[in-house]
């Protein structure tokens, strides 16, 4: 019995084929792209701005040449036969340092074994760290409004960035002008009574409320499916215990959350060379995909793990945001302004609006705290003015604020207090 030919491939099946290919390429995008930000996340990146231009990988970071060979790979480091002996069954893992607050501890010995150097010398406020890293200095106001007006024009003529400007200002003009209605700020449109329901005040609230109610829908349909998408890992790391997917949320979240142990990677691990890393870098302490890890930090020093909790309240903060946003359109067009419940319209804003600003301070606050440990990029004119105050004798507090840091009084203090 002889084999029939194989029949060649019809259009339709090559176009199924090339159909399934590009979708699950997107699915593949879309699992670890990261959400677009909304109006709050755009205006703190622009402002932020002003103080941290964009960062190019390994960028003003020292120890990225530090124990590099000519290949690209990390050069060995000196290891304890000791500890390169195989662990027993029960034992439990070696580690090399232990992190206190958002400070990293690490023992004289360990140090050696890590990067083969003594432990850096402890530093005044004022001076750089080991690396020669500095954070930006802080400006005069005037000179700090003249840049942000500067940043913020590059970023108005954008696309994107005059997109959110526009719906900022629409926020902006219809909720201030709703607020004054509800004040009772224009008595010419209390007739017959401010309270009448077809009084001219009543029906502009009514329109301020339905235009504001279609602003925020933007924002709360429109991060939908990002949001869910992380609520779904969420629910796989906090219900089937994967730890995969909480590697997912890391990178998708780098920059604030940070993973349980990477504050004990070597300063100079990043993405681009995580692969080459000598000793081999535990898998489960990079991101899911490896190019969302975090850049190696500039300061030398890694921030301490975020605490799981945070991730969880940021995430259910975001959905519960879209479920409310959704019950208000619910109310809003599913009722009219003679028979729906205003209690129940005042509730439904409260309540979203809240929700969405606690997760927001939330990734606002972690944030910060990762920057006053990691270092943020300095920019040319950063560098310019650190020069110049050098040699006239200012000098900088090497922190993020450029403040005087405070001193913790010690416990037999308080105590007597």
């Amino acid at each position: 019995m002889t084999e029939s030919p194989s029949r060649p491939q019809t259009g339709r099946s090559r176009t199924f084929s090339g159909a399934s290919s590009t979708l699950r390429r997107l699915s593949k995008d879309f699992a670890g792209s990261r959400p677009p930000e909304g109006l709050m996340a755009v205006t703190g990146e622009v402002a932020s701005s002003v103080f941290a231009p964009p960062r190019t990988p390994l960028e003003g970071n020292a120890l990225a040449t530090i124990g590099s060979r000519p290949d690209g790979a990390r050069q060995p480091a000196a290891a304890d036969p000791e500890k390169m002996k195989p662990l027993a069954a029960g034992d439990e893992p070696r580690r090399e340092s232990q992190s206190i607050g958002t400070t990293q501890v690490v023992s004289s010995s360990d140090e050696a074994t890590l990067s083969g150097r003594p432990p850096p010398p402890s530093r005044t406020p004022t001076q750089a760290f080991p690396n020669g890293y500095h954070f930006p200095p802080r400006y005069p106001w005037q000179e700090t409004v003249r840049h942000g007006l500067k940043a913020f024009w590059a970023f108005f003529v954008t696309p994107m960035g005059f997109f959110w400007t526009l719906y900022g200002l629409n926020v902006v003009a219809w909720g201030g002008m709703l607020f004054l209605l509800l004040c009772n700020a224009a008595p010419a449109m209390c007739y017959p009574t401010c309270d009448d329901v077809n009084s001219p005040r009543r029906k502009w609230i009514e329109w301020d409320a339905q235009i504001l109610t279609a602003l925020f829908c933007v924002t709360a349909f429109g991060l939908a499916p990002w949001r869910f998408r992380d609520l779904y890992y969420l629910l796989r790391y906090r219900v089937r215990g994967q730890h995969d997917a909480l590697r997912r949320l890391a990178g998708i979240h780098n920059g604030w959350f940070r993973l349980a142990g990477t504050q004990d990677l070597p300063p100079d691990v990043g993405p681009d060379n995580v692969a080459d890393a000598y000793p081999p870098v535990d898998p489960g302490l990079v991101p899911i995909p490896e190019k969302n890890m975090p850049q190696p930090p500039l300061t030398g020093t890694r921030a301490a793990p975020t605490a799981v909790w945070k991730l969880d309240l940021v995430i259910w903060s975001m959905v519960m945001n879209t479920f409310a946003q959704c019950a208000l359109c619910g109310i809003m067009w599913g009722m009219n302004r003679h028979n729906r419940p205003s209690w129940a319209t005042g509730f439904l804003v409260a309540i979203a609006c809240i929700i969405a600003m606690v997760g927001g301070l939330v990734t606002f606050l972690e944030g910060r705290r990762v920057k006053s440990v990691e270092g943020v990029p300095l920019s040319d004119r950063d560098r310019e003015k650190l020069a110049r105050d050098k040699e006239m004798g200012i000098p900088h507090y090497n922190n993020l604020k450029d403040k005087k840091p405070k001193e913790k009084k010690a416990k037999g203090e308080k105590e007597g207090k």
